[in-house]
This record gives structure tokens, sequence and C-alpha cells, in this order.
């Protein structure tokens, strides 16, 4: 798809681990799917409930970046249960043990090549019409 122009280039995929019947949540399998990659491609790797927080640290590990949310798991520890606000702070506690640092928004948005919060895109064909 890229190779035909479907998509936006760098293109930014998510690698979902721990799905029943789906990619298992360890080491050697994110690594295989990161080297299966195209060169240059954006991605993020994420876990599916209790593994949500090792899977973080093992796409930041490989240079990724990282995704959390309620979507994928309710619970901060065992019998607490999270918040979005809650995970991000516990997977940004991750990321700087292990090195890293969190992105602000605006810094993601533009690391990513998105627009900046707020700003509309206007097709270049609407535009072309007023000017």
């Amino acid at each position: 798809m890229l190779k035909e122009g479907l998509l936006d280039n760098p293109p930014l995929f998510q690698l979902c681990m721990g799905i029943p019947w789906g990619a298992p949540p360890d080491t050697g399998t994110m690594k295989a799917m990161v080297d299966n990659l195209p060169p240059g491609a954006h991605w993020a790797g994420f876990g599916i409930g209790r593994m949500q927080m090792p899977m973080v640290a093992q796409a930041m590990l490989l240079g990724g970046h990282v995704r959390v949310g309620l979507e994928d798991n309710i619970w901060l520890d065992r019998g607490v249960h999270a918040t979005n606000g809650t995970l991000v702070q516990r997977a940004v506690e991750i990321i700087e043990r292990l090195g890293g640092r969190a992105l602000t928004p605006a810094e993601g948005r533009k690391k990513l090549g998105l627009r900046p919060r707020g700003e509309r895109l206007l097709d270049k064909r609407v535009l072309e019409q007023f000017a």
C-alpha cells in the first residue's frame, strides 16, 4: 500500500500485543514485527490487560512509541481501577526509568507530522475555488 501511494509517508503502525489468537506479548514477537516494518515508519507498541506496562517498556527499548488507555486495560495494579491519567502517569514513569522522555502532545504531533491541535485541513480543491 505504501509503494502504491495509498498511505502517507512515513506510515504509522500500532502493534497490538496480547489479544487472544493474535500476537503474543513477548519480546521476540514485537521485535519480529518491528523488523518487518518499512524503513522510517513510525510505530507504537501496546499490550492488552496485565501486559500493558511490560509492552510499554518493550516498545520504548525497541525504539518505538507507546500507547496506554482504558480501552486496553482497566487496572493500574491488581484490584486497583485505573484512569487514563494514572495509566499515562505509570507509562511516563517506566519511560523515564529506562532513560527516555515522554513527549508533550505538541511535540508528539510534530514528530508524527500531524497538524497542530485545532488546525483544520482544507482540501486543496476547496482552497482553489476561493483563490
